[in-house]
């Protein structure tokens, strides 16, 4: 994984005073380019790593910049071993093991118990409650794909039920909200796309390589575009739903209704996603207003119905 390769990198150029782009790809079995790519990491997170050109030349970190024990704060420990704490929950292996090992290594024995106490403060665990039970094994596998720069073939289900086969360059794992996803470059719609991993079967890591080309980053944030997509629609809630209503919208849209029920004002679009949204409330919600929705939701209930009168 590429967190622990960086690591043990920044401890490789510690230990010693230059070593060669080739020297690291032998050792972590990539490809030169790979270790490029690492060092522009290592020097965009603040280490400054320089390169010598020439016999004897490689990579060094510059003159007077090195890291002691007293470089991370308990505060900075802290949060890199809960983010690799949570990491360990779905993306299981040795490179993690080993990440956290090296992480522990920077701790001296008078701060070990603060450490820990600042660390346990937050947990944070991204294995779901239940679901597609496939999903670990496919990450396992894009996981490979990744290091070794090696072709994918998948079906991918689209939201609309089509499937279709695809080959797939994979270039980056994304976890957004609770759902994992890869960015890979299809090759069947030549282009970068963003498929969600639990829509993928019958995955492949083929032995064919790529030349990795100039990479685009999915674009994640939609908080601007949903702004002007969404309205503020009526509804009133028992209070059983309340705590789920509260994942999409805040409390002080709440107004109380009587001992157990609440009036909210809630973020709305006209599409599928939004009406489900409301239907999982069951009985314990009414949209009260505006009236086309009130409608359209009396009509998605009906047909839903018909399918139930034979």
């Amino acid at each position: 994984m590429k967190v622990e390769r960086l690591i043990s990198i920044i401890m490789i150029l510690l230990d010693k005073e230059r070593i060669s782009a080739q020297e690291l790809a032998t050792t972590f079995e990539v490809s030169t380019r790979t270790i490029y790519r690492d060092i522009e990491a290592i020097n965009v997170a603040g280490i400054p790593v320089r390169s010598i050109p020439g016999v004897g030349g490689g990579f060094e970190i510059m003159p007077n910049y090195k890291i002691d024990k007293k470089f991370f704060s308990n505060n900075d420990l802290s949060v890199i071993l809960m983010g690799l704490y949570s990491l360990s929950t779905m993306i299981h292996g040795d490179e993690l093991v080993n990440a956290l090992t090296k992480i522990k290594s920077f701790i001296p024995v008078d701060r070990q118990k603060d450490i820990e106490l600042k660390t346990n403060q937050i947990q944070i665990d991204l294995t779901p409650w239940m679901g597609n039970k496939n999903i670990q094994a496919n990450l396992e596998m894009l996981k490979i794909a990744l290091r070794e720069e090696k072709l994918c073939s998948f079906y991918y289900v689209d939201r609309h039920g089509n499937k279709t086969k695809r080959i797939v360059e994979s270039y980056q794992l994304v976890l957004k909200g609770n759902h994992w996803y890869i960015q890979g470059y299809c090759y069947q719609r030549d282009a970068f796309r963003l498929f969600k991993v639990a829509r993928i079967s019958t995955l492949q890591v083929l032995e064919e390589f790529f030349t990795p080309r100039d990479y685009q980053k999915p674009q994640l944030d939609f908080t601007e575009i949903l702004a002007t997509m969404q309205t503020k629609i009526k509804i009133r809630i028992h209070k059983s739903v309340m705590d789920r209503a509260l994942d999409y919208c805040a409390y002080e849209e709440f107004l109380p209704d009587g001992g157990d029920y609440y009036i909210v004002s809630f973020p709305f679009i006209e599409n599928d996603y939004h009406y489900n949204i409301l239907f999982s409330f069951g009985n314990n919600c009414e949209c009260l207003e505006p009236l086309h929705v009130r409608s359209e939701i009396k009509r998605r209930i009906q047909a839903m119905a018909t399918l139930y009168e034979n």
